[in-house]
């Protein structure tokens, strides 16, 4: 069965780094473009940055760029997001998840990763 697994969530200070890996199984990991959502408390949720499926296009929300980057290796079946410079308010739970190709719908989700940034 489809899994994505996220890890590498924390606590951290702000200005400071997390990277967030996300393991894919269960699909062709190659195939699909793959995004990072984050839903902080009260808060609907929002994507963050996307990658293409063989990586060579990126999208970022204007709240991350020149901050997050987002990565993958499709020979590891594994999505990276490296964040720096963090601010409280980056503050989520924070999603893996898998575009469909045809319908280019978000259909396969992680269970999330918490990152909090301390103030």
């Amino acid at each position: 069965q489809v899994q994505l697994v996220e890890s590498g969530g924390g606590l951290v200070q702000a200005g400071g780094s997390l990277r967030l890996s996300c393991a894919a199984s269960g699909y062709t990991f190659s195939r699909y473009a793959m995004g990072w959502f984050r839903q902080a408390p009260g808060k609907e949720r929002e994507l963050v940055t996307a990658i293409s499926a063989v990586g060579g296009s990126t999208y970022y929300a204007d709240s991350v760029k020149g901050r997050f980057t987002i990565s993958r290796d499709n020979t590891k079946n594994t999505l990276y997001l490296q964040m720096n410079s963090l601010k409280p308010e980056d503050t989520a739970i924070y999603f893996c998840a898998a575009r469909d190709p045809p319908s280019e719908r978000y259909v396969y989700w992680g269970q999330g990763t918490q990152v909090t940034v301390s103030s």
